[in-house]
This record gives C-alpha cells, structure tokens and sequence, in this order.
C-alpha cells in the first residue's frame, strides 16, 4: 500500500510564509509526476504547482512568484514553499504522486492539510 502525508499547514497572517511537506510510503517502486492541489469551501479542486521527476515545474497563475515546489527523489517527498501569503490562498491543500508499484501506475493523494491565511 501506498501513503501520502501532508504537513506544515497552518494558520499565518497575509503575507506571511509556510513550507508544506508530502512524504511517500510504501511499496513504491518509482514516483513519476507530483503535485500540491488545493479546495477552499464551496470550491473545487484546483492544481497549484506540479513538478515532474526531471524537476520541470508548472504553476497556477494566481501563485507564480509567489509558491516553489520542490522535491527530494531520495526521500519520496515533494515541498510546497508559500511566500506572499494572501487570504485567498486560505484551502485545504493536497499532494498528489503518480505512483508506479509493480506492474501498475496509479494516482495518490494526501488526506490534506488546512492553510488559513488571516487578514
């Protein structure tokens, strides 16, 4: 089985930081493709960044100059630097890897992990 578990959410002030983490587990043979996601209430499900196993990275308009993700092949686990906080970017954030464990390639996502910009 394959876990993904966030941390480093919280409450800051607007224009404050905070550094998210997803770490992998499990029997993961190779980690292709991760990203951070994030749902604020009423909302759907919108992609922030994505960073493929090369490091390529792709943002989400609203956050580019402001977020940096990352990631540590050796750890499994994939980082979500957040500078410039704005009220706005107040959601539960997930992580999400595509995973390849034996002979199957499939999506993982984290339980999430709540960010609360205050104004």
């Amino acid at each position: 089985q394959v876990q993904l578990v966030e941390s480093g959410g919280g409450l800051v002030q607007a224009g404050g930081s905070l550094r998210l983490s997803c770490a992998a587990s499990g029997s993961i043979f190779r980690i292709n493709a991760m990203g951070w996601y994030r749902q604020a209430p009423g909302k759907q499900r919108d992609v922030v960044a994505t960073i493929t196993s090369s490091g390529s990275t792709n943002y989400a308009e609203s956050v580019k100059g402001r977020f940096t993700i990352s990631r540590d092949n050796a750890r499994n686990t994939v980082y979500l630097q957040m500078n410039s906080l704005k009220p706005e970017d107040t959601a539960v954030y997930y992580c999400s890897a595509t995973i390849l464990t034996g002979l199957r390639i499939d999506a993982y996502w984290g339980k999430g992990t709540q960010v609360t910009v205050s104004s």
